[in-house]
């Protein structure tokens, strides 16, 4: 089993590729996300948490940020560490696609064997991009 997992999800908006990433990288307005309950970001806007529940947090690092081009950060908690990467480009017909990429190593090597069966990380992305796309008023089948 390998020891990092990964999941890459493409997808397309109506929205131009600016709306998406102000959307995407605006850590403050985070109501539109059903799987988190709130984040606390620090003044510099480089670090923050996301909360799961009101004790559960996830770390986050910023690393690389290129306005509408790439957004790039590192994350942990108790049971991984891992890097997420978003591509965003514009469509011909002046949408946006973004390609998000997430690779994370579970620090326990016994829950690292079992963790296919409990999480998801497809799923975990097809529901931000479904969330995305309400917060964009778009059909989430497009």
């Amino acid at each position: 089993m390998p020891k990092v997992r990964a999941s890459e999800i493409t997808a397309y908006f109506k929205s131009d590729v600016k709306t998406v990433w102000n959307v995407v990288t605006n850590n403050v307005d985070y109501k539109w996300r059903s799987d988190i309950k709130k984040i606390e970001v620090s003044s510099d806007g480089n670090h923050w948490l996301e909360y799961y529940n009101e004790k559960a947090y996830t770390k986050f690092a910023l690393v690389e940020k290129v306005e509408n081009n790439r957004y790039v950060f590192d994350m942990e908690n108790k049971m991984f560490t891992g890097h997420w990467t978003g591509c965003f480009s514009p469509t011909e017909m002046g949408g946006a696609k973004v390609i998000f990429t997430e690779k994370i190593l579970i620090k326990n090597p016994l829950i690292r064997i079992i963790s296919n069966l409990f999480w998801d990380l497809e799923k975990i992305q097809r529901t931000y991009i479904a969330d995305l796309k309400i917060k964009l008023q778009e059909d989430s089948n497009s």
